[in-house]
């Protein structure tokens, strides 16, 4: 392929923008591969292509494998005809993506609810929004496609108030404020979500102090946005990473913290059938508890 349009941009860059049935992760692999080259020598993910150069790539698209039901447990908190709310534990992917074909919670609600086969997206069937692996918490999935219309919809207009509750490292300038910061893909990094980006897309953060501790706050924090990492990034960027984030924060867990401390407690939205506001909640799980607890005795 022609590298007209793709002076001096990183070649992993230029890839993932003209080979559209590949993830950024799989290319950075046929790269490290040796399978891209440029004017057929190969080169590294972040070379900066020049004028006139031929970019080649070798790679072979694998048939879509049809998602399997999986026989694994969910704390479903509701469900009706219309929507389900599980609590989702940490450690469970969403949906199927690169890398995670199975044990995801889409497996598992494909299994308990054959009907969402068919809603929405192939790969995640259902989903109407998402929380990272490490996050547990509250997760909203459409049963049928008018219900999956009704709740992208909600989510996009940002009637959906989500509630989390986060540890932080130190304590927060402010008891309850607001953290505007536009964030995008990083400038160098592309697998990570940054305020140094070159597309900087809004990103509203809100928090409430709900307690101080020796090294650190739990904080409630409300998303008024749904970006990728946002809270994650956000707080990252104030100076404040949340305690167990190895991505953004401390790249080392300290001793006796089990996790990430970030939980979806709370959601509220409109039944997409009924119109009325509906809320569900759940309490932190018990690893998180238990490490709050022992944070007790050193409350300031």
């Amino acid at each position: 392929m022609s590298s007209a349009s793709g002076i001096n941009q990183r070649l992993d860059v230029f890839l993932s923008k003209r080979v559209k049935e590949l993830t950024r992760s799989q290319i950075k692999k046929i790269i490290k591969e040796g399978k891209a080259k440029v004017d057929g020598i190969e080169k590294k993910a972040n070379y900066r292509l020049k004028t006139n150069e031929m970019v080649e790539i070798e790679y072979e698209v694998l048939k879509e494998e049809e998602i399997q039901p999986e026989d694994i447990p969910l704390d479903i908190l509701y469900s009706d005809d219309d929507m389900i709310v599980i609590n989702k534990p940490s450690g469970m992917v969403v949906h199927p993506g690169a890398g995670n074909k199975k044990h995801t919670l889409v497996n598992a609600l494909l299994f308990q609810f054959p009907d969402i086969k068919g809603i929405g997206h192939k790969e995640r069937p259902g989903i109407v929004h998402r929380l990272d692996k490490e996050t547990s918490g509250l997760v909203v999935a459409a049963r049928n496609i008018n219900s999956y219309r009704s709740l992208q919809r909600q989510f996009k207009q940002r009637k959906v108030v989500k509630v989390y509750t986060g540890l932080i490292w130190g304590r927060m300038p402010k008891k309850e404020d607001k953290i505007s910061w536009p964030i995008g893909r990083h400038i160098k990094h592309g697998e990570r979500i940054s305020v140094k980006t070159k597309k900087p897309k809004q990103a509203v953060t809100c928090y409430t102090v709900q307690k101080e501790f020796r090294e650190m706050t739990l904080l409630d924090i409300r998303p008024v946005t749904g970006r990728t990492h946002q809270i994650r990034v956000h707080l990252s960027a104030s100076g404040h990473p949340l305690v167990g984030d190895t991505r953004y924060g401390r790249r080392r867990l300290k001793k006796g913290i089990p996790r990430l401390f970030l939980h979806a407690s709370s959601i509220s939205l409109l039944h997409p059938v009924s119109g009325k506001r509906v809320e569900f909640s759940c309490p932190i799980p018990e690893d998180l508890k238990d490490y709050l607890d022992s944070l007790e005795d050193k409350v300031s």
